[in-house]
């Protein structure tokens, strides 16, 4: 999908350097801005998606659309998720907003999985049929109960070393490569 900017405005051109400088939360701040609407965005769901439940760090948000840009996901996102048009959300997608499809969280179709840190069926042995949502929860809260009892199954990324848990955007990212080498419904 091309976007195409609402406005293209460039340093010294358009708008003096200072003034861009002023808008920008980066040490450097970029010598060109676009503005896009946020209704030109994707919207849709894919055969895969990950549906993220109140993930509210925006550099994690960025990431998982990254994850699932490279791996031809869909993003399905719940109250409390961090704005995926935010400037770090932005900065860690690297792009990825522009071509994953967005959606809410409770709109996106296909077998809810629960991704936990323990205790669920080892993801490589996971069984799906047809379209697939992976459920991530918040790191500090993770996935409330009534989330987890709302899918149709529970997985989790075996992990032979100590670590307590993964960061989400790690989990996502390894759980969409699980996922990749398998068929759903993409010709």
């Amino acid at each position: 999908m091309d976007v195409d900017p609402v406005d293209l405005l460039v340093a010294g051109e358009d708008v003096e350097p200072a003034l861009l400088a002023e808008v920008s939360t980066l040490a450097h701040p970029p010598r060109v801005i676009a503005v896009y609407r946020r209704a030109d965005l994707p919207h849709g769901t894919r055969p895969v998606t990950l549906a993220l439940w109140r993930v509210a760090d925006p550099g994690n948000v960025g990431t998982l659309l990254r994850a699932a840009d490279a791996f031809g996901a869909g993003v399905a996102l719940s109250p409390g998720c961090a704005d995926p048009t935010g400037p770090k959300a932005l900065r860690a997608a690297m792009g990825a907003v522009w071509r994953v499809p967005l959606s809410d969280f409770e709109s996106a179709p296909g077998t809810r999985v629960a991704l936990v840190p323990r205790g669920g069926t080892p993801l490589p042995e996971l069984s799906v049929d047809g379209d697939v949502v992976l459920v991530l929860g918040a790191e500090r809260d993770g996935l409330p109960n009534e989330v987890v009892a709302r899918c149709g199954a529970q997985a989790s990324i075996p992990q032979p070393g100590d670590a307590e848990s993964l960061n989400v955007a790690l989990a996502g990212a390894i759980a969409l490569y699980e996922m990749s080498g398998r068929d759903f419904g993409r010709s």
